[in-house]
């Protein structure tokens, strides 16, 4: 056998059972070393380098799973696109742990992280966040309080707003964070169907102040980002849902993507369709705070291809300007030019480039990937107009956990 064959190897793996295949690892790979099947994400032995790049921003921690094998036996991905479990070994977070990766090739080190423009950490103020404290093998039972369309009628888009209550079961959550829904049924391979994951709508202390309840913002799902037939089975389950039926959550998750305690900080948001979930429960925590002296100001761009498509667009309507600046942009407006979120934020260069500037300003930016480029570059605009270098700039803020990017 070849000497490289019977060294050892730290193999890196992903753990399916709590994988709810948010495809942030594969995003995050700056190799191409992880992909996915229908059923498991995977971590290919041949091409990992142990960077570590990916198991921050995991919001379950299934990432951060490790094996000490010889390298002749490494699983392959073939055998690992068919594992229900992981095999028995070392102990999750290890690697992490430590930050002692060693390399995939004994005789070269490992390559540097991506350079991963969101935050993978939460701003200095933020909460401290409860997470994972529900699994698929132990998820809470959540009861639905609501079930309620919030795009117009007429739209062809049916986006909902699913309220959820745990009676007696501790679920804490913060603004920013995610939950995992668990579909009843079975896939195509006979085994049960994986949760997806949702944004919560609503702020820390419930959809109704007091209660242990939340609300998400669920689209249903009928054709896939190429226009293509597509059948969403969690989303149309969700969106299907009936007052009183029970449902079976897990997570929390999410440490990151996290609004500051400080009422001073201000909040530059930029969301579309769905993406509007974190925004709304930030914004519904601060409407909250006024009364304690909330004083850092409130900054929404918010896109969609028309008002009728465009989720709480009548609530949103009803804030008081002085409390938060709203810009819309609507993209398929009869007569009118299509207008995105970063085309509006360029319109309001001078006004964010001050936001900019601003220590107490964080960013937060989720809904469809095609967006990030584009805010990005607009941003970028935004500080020049304040004589910023925005490399310079995006960096601090992603140190800081002032900048969070959430698409899809």
């Amino acid at each position: 056998m070849d000497s490289s064959e019977t060294r050892l190897l730290r193999q890196h793996l992903i753990d399916p059972e709590i994988c709810i295949r948010c495809n942030t690892c594969e995003e995050t790979c700056p190799i191409g070393a992880i992909s996915h099947d229908s059923r498991n994400y995977v971590v290919d032995p041949a091409i990992c380098k142990s960077c570590l790049a990916c198991v921050p921003p995991c919001p379950t921690g299934a990432i951060d799973n490790w094996r000490t094998v010889l390298r002749a036996q490494a699983w392959p991905v073939a055998e690992q696109l068919g594992w229900d479990t992981l095999p028995a070994g070392e102990t999750v977070g290890l690697m992490i742990a430590t930050q002692q990766a060693q390399p995939a090739d004994d005789d070269a080190p490992p390559e540097p992280p991506a350079l991963v423009p969101g935050a993978t950490r939460a701003p200095a103020s933020a909460a401290q966040p409860c997470v994972n404290l529900y699994s698929p093998r132990n998820p809470a039972t959540a009861t639905v309080m609501g079930n309620y369309r919030l795009t117009d009628a007429t739209s062809d888009s049916d986006v909902r707003h699913v309220v959820l209550d745990f009676g007696a079961t501790p679920f804490p959550v913060l603004e920013g964070q995610s939950v995992g829904i668990l579909p009843p049924g079975v896939d195509e391979h006979g085994r049960p169907h994986h949760a997806r994951q949702f944004s919560l709508a609503s702020p820390r202390d419930g959809e109704r102040p007091g209660y242990n309840n939340f609300a998400l913002t669920v689209r249903r799902v009928t054709v896939d980002h190429a226009g293509q037939p597509a059948y969403g089975v969690c989303s149309n389950y969700v969106c299907d849902l009936k007052k009183g039926d029970t449902v079976q959550v897990i997570g929390p998750f999410g440490s990151s993507f996290l609004m500051p305690d400080d009422p001073r900080a201000n909040l530059l948001m930029v969301c579309t369709g769905t993406g509007s979930a974190p925004m709304r429960a930030m914004t519904e925590r601060r409407r909250r705070r006024r009364g304690d002296g909330a004083s850092g100001r409130l900054v929404l761009f918010f896109g969609a291809r028309s008002p009728e498509e465009l989720p709480y667009f009548g609530p949103l309507q009803k804030l008081p300007k002085v409390f938060i600046e709203i810009h819309f942009a609507f993209s398929r407006l009869a007569g009118e030019p299509r207008r995105y979120v970063q085309d509006v934020i360029r319109e309001q260069a001078a006004g964010i480039g001050a936001l900019l500037e601003d220590p107490q300003t964080c960013i937060y930016v989720c809904g469809v990937r095609g967006m990030e480029a584009g805010v990005l570059e607009a941003l970028a605009l935004a500080a020049r107009t304040r004589g910023l270098d925005w490399e310079v700039l995006q960096a601090r803020l992603r140190q800081e956990g002032r900048l969070h990017l959430e698409t899809w």
